[in-house]
């Protein structure tokens, strides 16, 4: 069986610019796969823009019990397809590179940009948004088009999660925004970024400290990405919080998210494995 662990200097990458883009790509058979499952998530859910396909992982919408929630409170009918994206071994080794051994998934997004038309997503810092407690995650982003500079791929700043630091940032009241916090004028450098280009299939990693974005899309090509949040059993995913509640831009429930360990175990002894799944 094949090693996709990241290798040493990749590790290293990550850790000193807050990035990586893994040698590691998606299998085309199985590519093509999500690509059909990414045009009927877009199918089933006519009334919501497709950069915010928030638990894209996430396949029933109906509830069997009023104390088991499901995406009907996120408001997006998924694909399981996108869950066995999630839970595809490669990338779970590439994240034990990162994260350790003790990994839990918490969150898929698909941030779908249709050409000429796509939205913006202002610079930001995840943890700003996420109840994760202490901050920790890793997220992988991958490619299931095209993603370009043209089309707005994804963008960072090298080193900017180095300090650890979350920066101010402001709540800005735009339609055409996956995003609706954005980073403060002056908190960084701009002139620093690096479009992350990447070819269907290939995936990026990133920290949740990183600042990134990425521009509108007005090409004539569409430009989707699938957001896997991972974080380690280290830290707690705090039902209480509610970061930024109804200012995100993103309609989210942390209450209900379901969670699943991945690998390892939960060493906080304190994260729950039944919220948000449906039970026979």
């Amino acid at each position: 069986m094949m090693n996709f662990a990241l290798k040493e200097k990749e590790i290293e990458s990550y850790h000193r610019d807050g990035y990586v883009v893994p040698r590691y790509q998606l299998e085309p058979e199985f590519l093509k796969e999500l690509q059909d499952a990414l045009n009927k998530l877009i199918a089933d859910n006519p009334g919501i823009r497709p950069e915010k396909l928030v638990n894209a992982h996430i396949q029933n919408l109906q509830t069997q019990s009023s104390k088991i929630q499901s995406t009907q409170a996120q408001g997006v009918k998924g694909s399981l397809k996108f869950l066995e994206l999630a839970m595809h071994k490669p990338i779970i080794d590439l994240v034990e590179g990162v994260l350790g051994p003790d990994i839990v998934l918490w969150g898929c997004h698909v941030f779908c940009k249709p050409a000429s038309e796509g939205y913006e997503t202002p610079w930001h810092q995840d943890g700003h948004y996420w109840p994760i407690r202490p901050l920790a995650n890793c997220t992988v982003w991958v490619a299931l088009e095209p993603s370009t500079k043209e089309n707005g791929c994804l963008r960072v700043i090298p080193g900017s999660q180095k300090a650890q630091q979350l920066y101010a940032h402001l709540h800005e009241e735009r339609e055409n925004l996956t995003l609706n916090q954005r980073m403060a004028d002056g908190t960084f450098d701009e002139s620093k970024a690096v479009d992350l280009e990447l070819a269907p299939g290939q995936m990026s990693m990133h920290d949740i400290y990183m600042i990134h974005g990425a521009k509108a899309n007005t090409s004539n090509l569409r430009r989707t990405g699938v957001a896997l949040r991972f974080m380690p059993g280290t830290s707690l995913f705090d039902r209480t919080l509610q970061p930024h509640a109804g200012k995100t831009g993103l309609n989210i429930s942390f209450a209900t998210r379901p969670l699943w360990l991945l690998r390892g175990s939960d060493k906080t002894g304190q994260n729950n494995f039944t919220i948000g799944h449906l039970h026979p």
